[in-house]
């Protein structure tokens, strides 16, 4: 696939590809479509990639295992070492919660770089609260916070609060991307 470039995008030379996770509510889907469309890069959702039994399991307000992630995070990981491969970079947006699946992806694509995005739990339930017909119910909000793992050190990504909405949190997300890059250049 070859790299469109978009008006307004900023031209880059090497770019990774770029994981916006967090928790349900948390912007991640808005974010990731933004900042694909403002770097000219494809973007997924990783939520498109769930097997049916997962979609079935998280509507019935059952939270979803490590074993029932496994074959998600395998589709997810596939698509992010196909975009490295072929050199057009990509956003997607994942939940991405514990270090083992953000080292998961990693291990299919080395040069990944995380948007963590956060907020309140009173904003993040009522945000989900208003998406309608998502599967992801927000009585499950507590099992992933509680089973949300801050990015670690050596994690390369940046965090950002939810007060800033998806333009904001886009354009923060590309200043961060331009210092790896160049920290990667020089």
């Amino acid at each position: 696939m070859k790299r469109v470039d978009v008006v307004g995008a900023t031209p880059r030379s090497s770019l990774p590809c770029v994981v916006v996770m967090g928790v349900s509510g948390s912007g991640k889907s808005s974010t990731a479509r933004l900042l694909a469309l403002r770097l000219g890069v494809p973007f997924a959702d990783a939520d498109d990639m769930h097997p049916r039994a997962n979609i079935v399991k998280m509507r019935s307000g059952r939270p979803l295992d490590d074993t029932d992630r496994e074959p998600w995070l395998a589709e997810v990981g596939h698509w992010l070492r196909d975009r490295a491969a072929d050199g057009t970079g990509g956003v997607v947006a994942c939940s991405a919660l514990k270090r083992r699946y953000r080292d998961s992806l990693r291990a299919a694509a080395p040069r990944i770089y995380f948007l963590l995005l956060t907020a309140d739990r009173d904003e993040l339930l009522a945000r989900t609260a208003q998406r309608g017909e998502h599967f992801m119910p927000a009585s499950l909000l507590d099992s992933q916070l509680a089973a949300l793992e801050l990015l670690e050190p050596d994690e390369p990504g940046t965090v950002l609060h939810g007060t800033h909405g998806p333009g904001q949190a886009a354009d923060l997300a590309i200043s961060s991307l331009d210092e790896v890059i160049a920290g990667e250049q020089d």
